[in-house]
């Protein structure tokens, strides 16, 4: 499960439906002030920080609340201080869980993000006992109704795409890390708008859960998402359509 599954759409729907902008706000501007702090706060010269100012642009920040999150994490303005964390586990059904956090406190995240997965059935695990079922790769998303199939793989491949896949009307494009931000740029210069950015763990296989198992798994993967100091969560689980739509039936219409 990634970037482009049905659990991602669904994620967007419940941004949209359950008014949730302002937490988005919250972990956008935690991860601008971070890069900011990290990179400097021109995203000229920082990536990762521009890949954060596009994503807030693509929920519609307002520019205020951006220029004050790069300022918080440059120390122009003064603001808690935030680092970057990664948890490993395993869910419901053994499905592996990939946590990239951003957090002013460590303890209290771990000991939350603990008490989560445990109470749904799983565990916890150590550094590196999950990370080697994943692969790192950038996933750019085009608008499939605005642009052309050709058009945008032919200037994906040219810029260094590795793969390109059209669903859910999407143009789908898929790089290495090392050409994720050269093939943003070709895109734009082509003046190919891009919806949505970012560097993603994909997972090189999957396992299917079933039953209640996966009704706990999906649970447990909304509420850790929900937490303030998670920014992503990777998995590597296949559940049934009809799993999801159960558990989000007002979505059920897009799949």
């Amino acid at each position: 499960m990634s970037g482009h599954s049905k659990w991602s759409k669904i994620k967007r729907q419940k941004a949209a439906d359950d008014k949730t902008k302002g937490r988005i706000f919250s972990k956008l501007g935690r991860e601008i002030a971070v890069s900011a702090r990290e990179g400097g706060g021109d995203p000229t010269f920082n990536p990762r920080l521009r890949t954060a100012i596009a994503a807030a642009k693509a929920e519609n920040m307002p520019s205020a609340n951006i220029e004050r999150a790069v300022q918080r994490g440059t120390g122009a303005l003064p603001g808690v201080s935030f680092e970057d964390v990664a948890y490993e586990g395993f869910g419901p059904g053994g499905a592996a869980l990939y946590l990239e956090c951003v957090t002013d406190n460590t303890n209290r995240t771990v000991a939350e993000v603990r008490h989560m997965i445990e109470k749904a059935g799983g565990n916890l695990g150590t550094s590196g006992s999950v990370a080697w079922m994943f692969d790192r790769r950038g996933v750019l998303f085009v608008d499939a109704e605005r642009f052309d199939a050709e058009a945008v793989l032919d200037c994906a491949l040219a810029a260094g795409a590795e793969d390109f896949s059209t669903e859910d009307g999407m143009h789908v494009v898929y790089t290495a890390v090392a050409d994720f931000h050269k093939v943003q740029e070709g895109l734009g210069e082509a003046g190919i708008a891009i919806e949505q950015a970012e560097l993603a763990m994909f997972p090189t296989t999957t396992i299917p859960v079933e039953g209640r198992e996966a009704e706990r798994l999906l649970r447990l993967v909304a509420d850790l998402e929900d937490h303030d100091d998670v920014m992503k969560l990777y998995a590597n689980f296949e559940v049934d359509d009809a799993v999801l739509e159960a558990a989000h039936p007002s979505s059920s219409a897009d799949f």
